[in-house]
């Protein structure tokens, strides 16, 4: 179907928002914006056919600027964190806003990727958001010319692709930080959802979310997901308390890979997950405040779950590391990144 394109809103200094609506013959609609490409709106039917929005949201653009927890964005140039805010290449030692902790860098900084207004243009069935962003923006060296494009196709697979070509040794790690409550957004719980990661392997972390470097073995811990495990059960076992905020080790880059499974027996519906990317970030809003989301509804801890398709977090320190897939771009190359998020429904209880 036609993709649809409307005025969404006006920044205080006179840049035009605008919002580009997805669709298929099935009762799926997405809804993207193009300040910072956030996925504003996932409508999906149930078993019944009923539709419910299945992304946590805002409803304008200033909620968005004021308190957005980069719901829907896109995240970059580097997606996740990094210690202590600074990296070295090519013996060059590069600082970046420190906005975790007072010392990280996460998600691309102060003003990343997820607060840009990205240009749109219509190729088809695909939505083509294109941002350069210039030397130095964040702290990161060269101009990046990034591309990320949006398809919804007939069997309700939505597939987001990242390009990006830079003009200086650089580093990029891009994704999408759309959090699921396939409940529908105001359901207020993924306790009763049912996850699969079909990762063996994760990165244990510090108090402050930084890997420890090293990959271990998820089987016997509380990050075993290679069998569907009911959300509300596993959570609270999660040592920190905050639930899910890790990395889990798929395989090599550039091979497409089934990364997850996430069900809602109640309602039926399921999303299945791809992606070329050697890691997950598998998020379950352990640090989500009490926000006033779409249409006036709380959103609270453990009310959704993000799965963040990348490289892993913090690689910028383990560039010799051959268990951290490289993160450099150069002059010449092309960074490419493939995920697919695929929606479907379950119509007798498994």
């Amino acid at each position: 179907m036609p993709i649809q394109r409307s005025h969404y809103d006006t920044t205080k200094d006179g840049q035009e928002i605008d919002r580009y609506v997805l669709s298929n013959n099935n009762q799926y609609e997405v809804h993207i914006i193009t300040y910072g490409g956030i996925i504003t709106n996932i409508f999906a039917p149930d078993k019944e056919g009923l539709r419910e929005d299945v992304v946590l949201g805002l409803d304008t653009y200033e909620d968005y600027t004021l308190k957005s927890r980069y719901f829907g964005a896109i995240i970059g140039r580097y997606g996740n964190r990094i210690g202590g805010a600074q990296f070295h290449l090519d013996g060059v030692e590069y600082s970046l806003a420190a906005n975790n902790f007072g010392k990280n860098g996460l998600h691309g900084g102060n003003r990343g990727f997820d607060k840009q207004i990205w240009e749109a243009t219509v190729e088809h069935d695909k939505l083509v958001l294109h941002y350069m962003s210039p030397d130095s923006e964040e702290g990161y060296p060269g101009n990046l010319d990034c591309y990320v494009t949006y398809q919804l196709t007939p069997d309700n697979k939505l597939n987001i692709t990242y390009f990006a070509t830079t003009d200086k040794p650089t580093i990029v790690n891009m994704t999408n930080h759309s959090y699921f409550n396939l409940n529908g957004h105001a359901a207020g719980s993924i306790g009763d959802h049912v996850l699969t990661v079909n990762a063996p392997h994760y990165l244990p972390i510090d108090k402050e979310f930084i890997p420890l470097g090293t990959l271990e073995p998820v089987e016997g811990t509380a990050m075993d997901l290679r069998t569907p495990t009911l959300l509300g059960d596993r959570l609270d076992t999660v040592p920190g308390g905050f639930g899910f905020d890790h990395n889990f080790c798929l395989g090599r880059s550039g091979a497409w890979k089934h990364v997850a499974r996430l069900y809602h027996p109640g309602s039926g519906r399921c999303l299945n997950m791809y992606s070329t990317e050697p890691g997950v970030q598998v998020y379950s809003g352990g640090h989500m405040p009490d926000i006033t989301g779409k249409g006036g509804n709380k959103y609270r801890k453990f009310a959704s779950l993000c799965l963040e398709s990348q490289h892993y977090p913090d690689s910028p320190h383990h560039m010799d590391d051959p268990n951290f897939p490289p993160v450099i771009l150069r002059p010449g190359e092309t960074y490419t990144s493939s995920t697919c998020y695929e929606f479907s429904v379950v119509k007798t209880a498994e």
